[in-house]
């Protein structure tokens, strides 16, 4: 929680004075506070220094460690957020903890605090190019959106029907940031690289035939774009292209 919240907390009576005392003093800590799991040493102060807090990465880890770390992460922060986390090992963290939301195209679990409010005028546009690649899409939709960004979801516009993607450019081009999510050789971001005057975050996806590489291709293919304006996260990382995207909106929304 930053300083601006705290004292907007302590104006609206949500916060005794007391109790902000502690939460400031917090802030002034360089190295922050961790909390010891033993399995695992949780960032706990994270988003007083960055914005935003520590993410969990649910594919190496049991049902039972994902369970522990969001228990312990809720004394902490009003949002926790568990990405990576297949239906069945969901279902099983549910058991324990029936009040989070499983989102199951993201393959991500929730808890949060209140609900997101987009109070910003701008929006992120995800541009998807095929069904095959619309989990990394929501992926890095659900990010944002715990960043409190709309989003405008545009999806199955790949290159092979380009007229699609025509038809949904002025959507596109509202947007203060568009993320673009593509498999195969991945050309889409390179298109729309040349028809946006917005900053273009692709993602390549590993969804493709035997020449795609588990996504290599399409990576290599980002990199190499030639439209300006376009940077690349890595293979299948939704997460970091939803962060990188609700960074920038949050930005701009500050210097207005």
């Amino acid at each position: 929680m930053k300083l601006e919240q705290i004292l907007q907390k302590v104006q609206s009576g949500e916060l005794e004075p007391a109790e902000a005392v502690k939460q400031i003093n917090h802030l002034s800590s360089i190295d922050g506070r961790v909390a010891d799991l033993g399995f695992a040493q949780l960032d706990v102060d994270r988003e007083a220094r960055t914005g935003f807090p520590e993410v969990i990465f649910g594919e190496s880890k049991t049902a039972e460690q994902i369970g522990s770390i969001i228990i312990e992460m809720r004394k902490f922060n009003d949002r926790v957020i568990a990405t990576r986390v297949d239906a069945d090992k969901a279902a099983q963290v549910m058991l324990t903890i029936p009040d989070l939301s499983y989102h199951a195209e993201a393959r991500t679990l929730l808890w949060l605090k209140q609900t997101p409010s987009f109070t910003q005028s701008e929006y992120i546009a995800i541009v998807c190019a095929g069904t095959s690649d619309v989990p990394v899409a929501e992926e890095a939709a659900i990010i944002a959106e715990c960043m409190n960004c709309r989003v405008e979801r545009v999806y199955d516009v790949g290159v092979a029907g380009i007229h699609r993607l025509f038809a949904q450019l002025p959507v596109i081009r509202g947007a203060a940031a568009v993320i673009v999510v593509a498999g195969m050789e991945g050309a889409l971001a390179s298109v729309l690289g040349g028809l946006v005057s917005r900053p273009v975050i692709a993602v390549p996806t590993s969804c493709g035939y035997g020449a795609n590489f588990q996504g290599l291709s399409a990576l290599l293919s980002m990199l190499n774009a030639c439209s300006p304006g376009i940077v690349v996260v890595n293979i299948d990382n939704g997460f970091g292209a939803g962060y990188f995207a609700g960074m920038l909106i949050s930005n701009q929304e500050k210097s207005e």
